[in-house]
């Protein structure tokens, strides 16, 4: 399967800003400062100085971050604006404006066809790896362009030119921050190509030869293992097997691991499971709305997958990890699992199938008993695009998360969440509810009643888990697709890695 390569715009940190056609200057500030140490002849300077004082109401102190003043031309042909960072001159401040100057640095590039943004702001903000870490991947993130399927003049970039962004700062600290910022971004814009790929492109077979680059470009750092429907018929996968019944194409269970360079240092060993349903029919259940943009729900494996791209470029010292995806698609033909059937999980428990659309949680259950049972993770942690009774509670822009063990609730909600970006909110397990997944003639239904969907959902995912294992579920129905734009947002990369390099210094303490 194809995919895109990184949009690299060279983010630079110069003493002097050099001197180059085709260029946006801007001029980032704190509030409504009125200096510019660009230097301007003097008709630019007093145009410059007018503008401030026609726009001091909308641009005071305290301005919105990201807010911009029109752009000014100078006399050599290059445009001059000035860009708010907002009031907040410390690390949260930072980082948030440090996103949306990225949006607004995308912005001039695309209007202006420029092919160099020279950049200058105050040295607390270009000092600041957090700030620089979230402003490259703010950059890459909005500088994603899919054109794969497009051709001729349909194939348009607004960033082609795009070449350089200089900041003028003899900041040494923050170029270790880019660097981060772009392995992390490498992750979420594979993330997107997965998600945006049409089901005829990407299927289970497909993502598992992108699993198998991922490990070949690893430098020896990821080994990757592909089980097919009879392999996973020999370890009782009966629940995952029963919704890929309905598929011509064959189901792949798919492995990565990624182990340190020094396997004598490896202190914990992690699982991240992302559900993999390359598309989803709802089965004899048909869906009747929405069934075109069922391509994404594979986004919780999606995200595992461009997690593991960042993880191995990070290279963390101390964690081993495991990537798992149990793919498939769920389709109707005269093999289809029905409603009324019985699965029988990896774990010996049975299921009975009340609706064959809720069948994202039969995959993850055989995909959770694995890296419970076979891998023997210390922590484990699902994503997938589960419920819409999630993005009924949460909107379209944060994930649900539900777990039991408090303190990897807060690492993903409080700590993960906020250094990626990706918005989340802790739900409740309402232990009464599991009352709602009962059966009279099996150990447990796949569905419960008409509310509380989503945490009913969570509440079936325990039963594959050791109860005294801390694992999370992290639904990512809303986010993980932008309506407006029409895209994949590569939603949930950046939170997985976040998490498993916050771990990894854990374990090195």
């Amino acid at each position: 399967m194809e995919v895109n390569d990184l949009h690299k715009a060279d983010i630079r940190f110069v003493d002097t800003a050099s001197t180059t056609e085709n260029a946006v200057k801007v001029k980032a500030v704190y509030g409504a400062e009125e200096d510019t140490t660009f230097e301007l002849p003097s008709d630019t300077a007093d145009a410059l100085k007018n503008l401030f004082e026609v726009h001091s109401d909308d641009f005071k102190n305290g301005t919105v971050a990201g807010t911009s003043l029109p752009v000014v031309t100078l006399s050599n042909n290059d445009r001059l604006t000035v860009v708010s960072l907002g009031s907040e001159k410390n690390s949260k401040g930072n980082k948030s404006a440090a996103t949306k100057l990225a949006a607004t640095l995308a912005r001039l590039a695309s209007a202006h066809k420029a092919a160099t943004i020279i950049v200058e702001a105050p040295e607390e903000f270009t000092n600041d790896k957090d700030a620089m870490k979230a402003f490259t991947t703010g950059l890459y993130g909005a500088l994603y362009t899919d054109n794969r399927y497009r051709f001729g003049d349909n194939a348009k970039d607004p960033f082609s030119n795009l070449s350089t962004i200089e900041f003028v700062s003899t900041s040494s600290s923050a170029s270790s921050a880019v660097e981060l910022g772009t392995m992390l971004e490498t992750g979420a814009s594979l993330t997107r190509d997965l998600v945006n790929s049409p089901p005829n492109v990407l299927n289970p077979l497909s993502m598992a030869s992108v699993a198998k680059k991922i490990a070949a470009e690893s430098g020896g750092c990821m080994k990757a293992k592909i089980m097919d429907a009879r392999e996973c018929e020999s370890m009782g996968m009966g629940a995952y097997l029963g919704v890929a019944r309905g598929s011509e194409t064959e189901p792949q269970f798919i492995h990565l691991t990624y182990t340190p360079p020094n396997k004598s240092n490896i202190k914990r060993k992690l699982a991240v499971v992302g559900k993999g349903l390359t598309f989803d029919a709802g089965g004899y259940n048909i869906k009747l709305a929405m069934m075109e943009l069922m391509k994404f729900d594979m986004g919780g494996s999606g995200a595992t997958l461009g997690a593991a791209k960042a993880i191995s470029q990070l290279k963390p010292e101390n964690v081993e990890i495991h990537f798992i995806i149990a793919s498939c698609e769920n389709m109707i033909n005269e093999k289809a699992m029905r409603p009324g059937d019985i699965l029988t999980a990896s774990n010996g428990k049975t299921i009975e199938v009340l609706n064959t659309d809720a069948e994202g949680r039969l995959t993850l259950a055989d995909a959770l008993v694995y890296a419970d049972k076979t891998v023997n993770a210390d922590k484990i942690i699902d994503l997938a695009t589960l419920t819409g009774a999630c993005m009924v509670a949460l909107g379209d822009g944060v994930a649900g998360v539900w777990s039991s063990d408090d303190d990897l609730a807060s690492a993903l909600v409080d700590s993960a969440s906020s250094e990626s970006g990706d918005k989340t909110w802790r739900m409740p397990l309402e232990a009464s509810y599991n009352d709602q997944l009962k059966s009279k003639i099996a150990d447990m239904t796949n569905l419960g009643g008409k509310y509380g969907g989503a945490i009913t959902a969570a509440l079936f995912l325990k039963n594959f888990v050791d109860k005294k294992k801390p694992y999370a579920h992290i639904d990512i129905a809303g986010p993980v697709w932008d309506n407006k734009k029409g895209g994949a947002t590569g939603f949930g990369a950046k939170l997985v890695s976040e998490w498993l390099l916050a771990e990894n210094d854990d374990a090195g303490k």
